[in-house]
């Protein structure tokens, strides 16, 4: 990272900060310079991060609404302000078809993925960010703009946060900038049942040749977080290999193209 990226001294709280993406992202902003605070369920994991990072850390789940006051509490005693908030932890569970879906497991999907990210923002709202401002990044998911098979849940719940993301961005303008990034698929505990059983297969159909790395996604997030897109807010940047246009890319789809432009009548 680069001084113009304007993060030394800041401090940030990252969820789902002690692997994956999130760990990703924690490690980033600390090397440009940030004061991190992470959190993530097991205590011994956030130990060890935020001991390598140099910064502080409060085991616990953020669809608890004590543990969310509690983790902005510890960052503004510690740090004195909190300037970048990074909503990362997430569940892709329910897994399976909606019409089997239990209700109970389908709210603990929007408890996670959407209330506790409003939660966050509404504690470093109050207890900082309304007077200082700030800048909000929500990971959500490229699968929010389609269906898939068996990942409805997540899914809608993940479209709701992107929602969240603009409602949030023009109700907290001028002073918060709040924007999302939404990965394909990316090389995580959280999706080794997608990319383990075909990874070559996977990537060769993708654009760029290869599944994602969590650092792809943690520069993109930390980048919106920076002075350097100080200018943006309310928008959602895709990181995704290409999935979006593989139909496009594909050499089937090509063959299409080209046998039917062989089969067009000249142009008058």
């Amino acid at each position: 990272m680069t001084s113009s990226y304007g993060l030394a001294g800041r401090a940030a709280v990252v969820t789902g900060a002690t692997r994956g993406i999130g760990l990703a992202v924690a490690r980033q902003l600390a090397d440009a310079g940030a004061l991190v605070c992470v959190t993530a369920r097991d205590a011994a994991d956030v130990r060890r991060t935020a001991a390598e990072l140099g910064g502080i850390g409060l085991a616990g789940d953020v669809a608890d609404p004590e543990h969310v006051r509690a983790l902005v509490e510890l960052a503004l005693r510690e740090f004195g302000r909190i300037d970048v908030l990074v909503n990362n932890a997430a569940t892709n569970q329910p897994y399976g078809l909606l019409m089997d879906v239990d209700p109970d497991a389908w709210r603990d999907a929007f408890t996670v993925n959407v209330e506790a990210a409003l939660r966050l923002v509404q504690g470093v709202w109050h207890g900082w960010m309304r007077e200082h401002g700030g800048a909000v990044v929500n990971v959500c998911t490229e699968g929010a703009g389609h269906v898939g098979p068996r990942v409805g849940a997540y899914g809608t719940s993940k479209a709701a946060l992107l929602h969240l993301t603009q409602q949030l961005a023009g109700e907290l303008a001028p002073g918060v900038r709040v924007n999302s990034v939404s990965p394909g698929l990316v090389r995580t505990e959280m999706a080794r049942f997608v990319w383990e059983p075909g990874e070559e297969e996977v990537a060769a159909g993708l654009p760029l040749g290869r599944i994602g790395e969590p650092e792809d996604i943690a520069r993109a997030v930390v980048w919106l977080a920076s002075d350097a897109a100080e200018w943006i807010t309310g928008a959602d940047l895709l990181v995704d290999g290409g999935t979006r246009v593989r139909a496009a890319y594909s050499a089937q789809a090509y063959a299409v193209h080209d046998r039917l432009r062989s089969a067009a009548p000249p142009r008058p």
